[in-house]
C-alpha cells in the first residue's frame, strides 16, 4: 500500500508541516521536494492545477491536495498503525469541526498569517485589537482542549496534528507583537511542549528562531524594516 510517497513542499508552511507530521505518526517514508512558490514548478502545476499551492501529496503518481484532505487521506491508506481519527462516528465529526474551526478565517491557521502581517504593520491600538482576536481563538480552543493530554484525550490525533504545526510560529508572533502566549493560556503552551516531545512532531517541525529569522527577512523584502 505504502508504493512511492512523495510531498510537495515548503519548509515554512504550517499546512505541509500538518501532512510531514502525519506521514512520521504512520512510519512512512517519503521524497520531500520543496518547492519555489514564487515561480512554480511544472510539477507543481501538473500535481494541483486548481490552486497551484502546497502540500501536494503523490502517492503512486496520483495527487493529494489541500492539507486537511490529505492528512485524512493518510490516516485512511495507513490505518494499522497510530489512527489519527478516533473509530467512533461522534467523535470523528468532533475531531472534524475542531480541524474546521482551527482552519476557518476567523480562526486560528489565517489569524497566524494575518495576525503576523498585521502585528508587523500595526501600532497603538490596532495592534492591540490583532493580538485579543489571536489570543480570543487560541482561548476558545484551550477550552476545549480543557485538562486532556490531547485534543483527541489521551492519545496525539487529528486536531493535534492539525493545531500543532502553527504553534512553530508563536514566537515570531510573541516578538513582533510584544505579548506572552504562555502567560495567556498556559494549557496550550503545556499541550505545545507535550507534543514537542514526540518524535513525530518535533522531527517535522523547524525551530522557532529559524522561522523567526524567515519572519525578519519577509520584514526587509517588504520594507518594513
Amino acid at each position: 500500500m505504502e508504493g512511492r510517497v512523495t510531498l510537495l513542499d515548503f519548509w515554512s508552511s504550517s499546512w505541509a508541516m500538518r501532512v510531514k507530521v502525519a506521514l512520521a505518526e504512520k512510519g512512512i517514508e517519503y521524497e520531500s521536494r520543496e518547492q519555489n512558490l514564487i515561480d512554480k514548478s511544472p510539477l507543481l502545476l501538473e500535481m494541483n492545477p486548481v490552486h497551484k499551492m502546497i502540500p501536494v501529496l503523490i502517492h503512486n503518481g496520483k495527487p493529494i491536495c489541500e492539507s486537511l484532505n490529505t492528512v485524512q487521506y493518510i490516516d485512511e491508506v495507513w490505518k494499522d498503525k497510530s489512527p489519527l481519527l478516533p473509530s467512533d462516528p461522534y467523535r470523528r465529526s468532533q475531531a472534524r469541526f475542531w480541524a474546521d474551526y482551527i482552519d476557518k478565517k476567523a480562526s486560528i491557521s489565517a489569524l497566524i498569517y494575518n495576525s503576523a502581517k498585521k502585528l508587523w504593520k500595526e501600532k497603538g491600538e490596532k495592534q492591540e485589537e490583532v493580538k485579543r482576536e489571536f489570543i480570543e481563538g487560541l482561548k476558545t480552543l484551550e477550552g476545549e482542549l480543557g485538562d486532556k493530554l490531547y485534543f483527541g484525550g489521551e492519545s496525539f490525533g487529528f486536531v493535534d496534528v492539525v493545531l500543532v504545526p502553527v504553534t512553530s510560529w508563536f514566537y515570531s508572533l510573541e516578538i513582533c507583537g510584544k505579548f506572552s502566549i504562555e502567560a495567556e493560556c498556559p494549557k496550550i503552551t503545556a499541550w505545545i511542549k507535550r507534543c514537542m516531545e514526540k518524535e513525530s512532531v518535533s522531527s517535522s517541525l523547524p525551530d522557532p528562531h529559524k522561522i523567526y529569522n524567515f519572519v525578519l527577512l519577509l520584514k526587509q523584502k517588504m520594507g518594513m524594516e
